[in-house]
């Protein structure tokens, strides 16, 4: 079958995060939405097959998820990533970011030192300052050919940490990490005994020509000190039905883990959103395979337009993710200058870089899961504005 990526979905009074919050966010209600990170793309039909054939049901009382739930996910990482995950290790959590934080409160206490590498998604810097732990920021460094982690900060600073937030892979930069990347990042913490929390929810949106290396699949020393993060909703333009998988191979750990999922009673879980996951995981490979191929050409088209049309603004070609990070420091304009002039000038709205980081206050994030013609109809506009 051959799915419609260029379909325009209207999306206004849907209650969107993305399109019905944008009087609110960005001050008018027309710029073109190229921020928060779900797709504009139409949800697979097997999945809407599968939603609404139990929305036929008579009863949504409490449910639970079988051990069908269980293994089509276990089946799926095994088959798409190469790690065996065997169905026990496998919680569930409302999302990932409750995940990190549910991981950060039940494995350290307050003012443990826990860090995170920036410019990265937002809620990393929250889940640890929100609960008093200490945050320790070991930013990217960014080369020509993209950005890689400082290795040498890392040995100083995991000498006193006791967690690392990993995102892999990285949101915003669009990094794959590669296996040898990850285990050097794993050595250093293994000796230090720092425990690792993956977040992996962008895993199987890596692009055509690169692999994802689940963090615990590197070493077998990894596996028992890592938590690992995944979900089906950004893949699968899920995200409001708040379901995700948390694994964790060590039994000690998992039960600590699984002890505060309970005590917070958020273990239950949505009826729909294990169906969706179960659906996404057992049907879902053609689709993908479909929509990886889209969004490198979305990718391709964005990052070749701001090359030729505006060389000032530096982009480097993301891995995985359908996010570029834009970095206009060459237009010397401070953070709110360039923000408004994407919006009211271009009449654009992306994420600020400075919620990413200080490394991101010239920076931008844009989303590029949309139909192309939406894609070109920004880049005419920013390209106007910024009076390239």
């Amino acid at each position: 079958m051959q799915y419609n990526f260029d379909e325009i979905i209207e999306r206004v009074g849907t209650e969107s995060v993305k399109y019905d919050l944008r009087e609110k966010v960005f001050g008018r209600s027309d710029v073109i939405p190229m921020w928060v990170a779900d797709m504009d793309f139409r949800t697979p039909d097997f999945i809407r097959d599968a939603v609404v054939k139990r929305a036929g049901g008579d009863v949504y009382g409490y449910t639970f998820r079988e051990d069908e739930y269980y293994d089509a996910v276990a089946r799926w990482i095994t088959r798409r990533h190469g790690w065996k995950v065997e169905r026990e290790w496998i919680s569930y959590t409302p999302g990932v970011v409750s995940a990190i934080n549910m991981a950060v409160l039940s494995m350290t206490k307050e003012g443990d030192r826990v860090i995170i590498q920036p410019p990265v998604y937002p809620p990393f810097f929250h889940a640890v300052k929100g609960h008093n732990r200490t945050l320790v920021e070991n930013p990217l460094i960014e080369t020509e050919d993209g950005f890689v982690m400082d290795y040498e900060l890392l040995e100083e600073q995991a000498k006193t940490a006791k967690m690392l937030i990993l995102s892999n892979p990285h949101n915003p930069v669009g990094r794959c990490w590669s296996r040898e990347e990850l285990e050097r990042l794993g050595d250093i913490c293994m000796r230090n005994n720092v425990l690792v929390f993956s977040d992996e929810i962008h895993c199987d949106l890596v692009l055509p020509g690169f692999r994802h290396t689940p963090f615990a699949s590197v070493r077998a020393d990894f596996e028992e000190r890592c938590i690992t993060a995944h979900a089906a909703s950004k893949t699968f333009n899920i995200a409001g039905l708040a379901t995700s998988s948390v694994i964790i191979p060590n039994g000690e750990m998992r039960a600590r883990f699984e002890g505060y999922v309970h005590s917070l009673e958020v273990d239950l879980g949505n009826i729909f959103g294990k169906i969706a996951t179960k659906a996404a995981m057992e049907k879902g490979e053609e689709w993908l395979e479909q929509l990886l191929c889209y969004l490198k050409g979305n990718i391709d088209y964005a990052v070749e337009y701001l090359r030729a049309e505006m060389p000032k603004v530096r982009v480097h070609k993301p891995q995985a993710t359908y996010m570029l990070w834009l970095d206009f420091s060459s237009y010397n304009l401070s953070n709110k200058e360039l923000n408004e002039k994407m919006v009211f000038g271009a009449g654009v709205g992306m994420n600020n870089g400075i919620e990413f980081g200080v490394e991101g206050e010239s920076c931008l994030r844009m989303n590029l899961a949309c139909p192309r013609s939406v894609i070109e109809s920004a880049l005419r506009r920013i390209r106007k504005a910024f009076g390239e």
